[in-house]
């Protein structure tokens, strides 16, 4: 194999994987069906992407169906023409979970699970071990702002005797992360999510089940307390729990106030006092704690570690602060799921007690707003004021009798609301003075936050 084809290349996950074969010297081709920022960044160090659904487009050099890996995402669609080819050439095809699964072979995986708080937690574990002696490799599920990128290179030393650590987000999603072999895994949430894969929670819960049995002997897992999943590791592994007050791994003397969060950590390896987060959102205390876990396991010191958390910038649209003043917050979040809503809106309000707060929400697919319209609604209420956007619908098509509307119905009374299309944000901005304003969900809302960044800024000059 010297060519690797990308179908889907721009996805946050894939164009991890389109640099490290990059890196690797192979030749690399793609599509995507959007022109981005990391597309043409991605080109600009050396892969060859197009983003109209054609075969005569696919460089030459990834037609040599003996030579080539065809690598996809399940987001593209089955009669996607290009793929399409591919099969009916008898090309090697794999998922991009495939090519996780296959370097968690040749590494030792560390890999992040759970319905929400991966990427958060997989970022600041890669941070956490890059800048220690340790070292690793990552995938990550965003772009880390210490690092302007979504993947992380160690070089493997001559003398090294063990395998190198691989960090990696293990995504649930079309059960993905049944194709990993951890060494050792985190799992934060186990949320029913997904259920248009799924079906049902039971479905949902057995999938993370079965992922625990796959963490090799003499591994570990460190859960979140309190989880409806029944982990099933094989004899050998060794599992932990944690949370933000109890379990195996928690904190202590949490200290909130003058925008610095600090606590200290305990440890079945070893106590680190005073803990300060670098992205001081409370959420990020049990992310912290489960990424500083995995380090521990890896080898860091506690002064690597102190060090590391307090330099950790964050991730691009995960608590993502655009502006931070007495008169005026602005941030955006990536939180899509119920659950996620809720913890965002409540780590805020720790940090930014008393102060006003409103949230521009975009859902995030038909299925899903379906599915837990009422979560939804009960999550945004606690919020001062909601500004709910159309659907965003991914890879979905409409469904019937399924719009924001469901959700702004069951909104509480106490709760300033309103509807509003993506394209009139700009000039609500604009009109409006906003305390504490947060954009929530993962779809494409987000694109406007560079214009309304400017906008705010101007109103405060």
């Amino acid at each position: 194999m010297n060519a690797v084809y990308f179908v889907g290349a721009g996805g946050i996950g894939m164009s991890a994987l389109v640099r490290y074969f990059l890196h690797a010297g192979y030749t690399v081709g793609g599509y995507d069906r959007t022109e981005t920022p990391l597309t043409r960044a991605l080109c600009e160090e050396g892969a060859q992407i197009h983003y109209t659904d054609d075969v005569t487009l696919i460089p030459e050099a990834c037609l040599d169906r003996e030579q080539t890996l065809v690598v996809y995402t399940p987001a593209i669609p089955a009669d996607h023409t290009e793929l399409c080819y591919f099969q009916q050439q008898g090309f090697d095809i794999q998922k991009r979970a495939q090519v996780l699964g296959t370097l968690t072979r040749q590494m030792r995986g560390l890999c992040v699970a759970g319905t929400h708080g991966k990427t958060t937690t997989t970022s600041m574990t890669a941070h956490l071990l890059h800048q220690s002696h340790v070292g690793c490799n990552a995938f990550l599920g965003g772009i880390t702002k210490n690092y302007g990128t979504n993947y992380l290179l160690r070089e493997q030393r001559a003398d090294e005797a063990e395998q190198p650590f691989v960090v990696i987000e293990a995504d649930e999603f079309d059960r993905s992360f049944h194709h990993l072999r951890p060494y050792a895994t985190v799992i934060t949430a186990t949320d029913a999510d997904h259920l248009d894969i799924y079906g049902t929670e039971e479905a949902y819960l057995e999938s993370f089940a079965h992922y625990t049995e796959l963490v090799q002997k003499g591994g570990y897992i460190i859960q979140h307390t309190g989880l409806k999943m029944q982990a099933r590791p094989q004899e050998g592994v060794t599992t932990y729990t944690y949370s933000r007050e109890e379990g195996d791994f928690h904190a202590e003397r949490i200290r909130i106030g003058g925008g610095r969060i600090v606590f200290d950590l305990v440890s079945p390896i070893e106590n680190i006092a005073d803990v300060e987060l670098g992205v001081p959102v409370s959420i990020n205390i049990e992310n912290g704690i489960a990424a500083i876990a995995l380090a521990q396991m890896a080898g860091a010191t506690a002064e690597e570690i102190r060090e590391a958390m307090l330099s950790f910038a964050g991730v691009d649209r995960r608590f993502d602060f655009k502006i931070k003043t007495d008169r005026c917050v602005f941030l955006s979040d990536y939180a899509h799921h119920p659950e996620e809503i809720r913890q965002s809106i409540l780590s805020i309000r720790e940090v930014f007690d008393g102060r006003r707060l409103t949230g521009i929400f975009q859902p995030h697919l038909y299925t899903r707003t379906r599915d837990f319209y009422k979560e939804f609604a009960a999550a945004l209420s606690l919020l001062d004021e909601v500004i709910l956007l159309d659907i965003y619908p991914a890879r979905e098509l409409p469904i019937e009798g399924v719009t924001s509307d469901i959700i702004y119905r069951e909104l509480e009374p106490s709760v300033n609301k309103r509807m509003a299309h993506k394209e009139q944000l700009p000039a609500i901005v604009r009109e409006e003075d906003f305390d504490v304003l947060i954009v929530l969900g993962a779809g494409d809302a987000d694109d406007y936050c560079p214009q309304l960044t400017e906008i705010l800024q101007a109103k405060l000059s």
